[in-house]
């Protein structure tokens, strides 16, 4: 039995100068400023955040319809290519709705149609047109009996 403990022990004390812990790089950890945080029983929640690279966010949230809850917050940091990124927020029962100058926009309407559309738009019409006349048939198939 002694030697049993005495095997185990030195088992110990051999893995453990096998085994060594990845080095810590403290440079990754950043502080946190601020952190503050309520919550209510009723569902009412509040947070602010601040860390010391320049993350700042905040969020404030009530219940909704359905149990849901809706929240409004905003946050900003530094983009590694030095933009400063703000975007604020409402999530609610009609979605996440995210505004913030860095995000992508759809061009304004209306925009100038393309030529080749204009026709094709112009010659559905006058295809319209003539089928109500009469001119053509729906039908661009083989003729069948109805």
């Amino acid at each position: 039995m002694k030697f049993v403990v005495f095997t185990l022990l030195v088992a110990v004390a051999f893995a453990d100068r096998l085994y060594e812990a990845p080095a810590r790089d403290d440079s990754d950890e950043v502080a946190i400023l601020r952190d503050d945080r309520v919550i209510e029983d009723d569902g009412r929640y509040n947070f602010d955040m601040e860390t010391a690279n320049g993350i700042v966010m905040s969020e404030s949230g009530s219940p909704g319809e359905d149990g849901a809850i809706n929240s409004a917050g905003s946050f900003s940091y530094t983009a590694p290519d030095g933009t400063d990124i703000h975007l604020k927020y409402i999530a609610d029962e009609n979605g996440f709705q995210p505004q913030g100058d860095h995000l992508p926009v759809a061009p304004e309407f209306p925009h100038p149609i393309p030529d080749f559309v204009l026709r094709q738009i112009e010659f559905a019409k006058e295809e319209d047109a003539r089928r109500a006349r009469g001119e053509i048939s729906r039908s661009y198939g083989a003729p069948h009996d109805d």
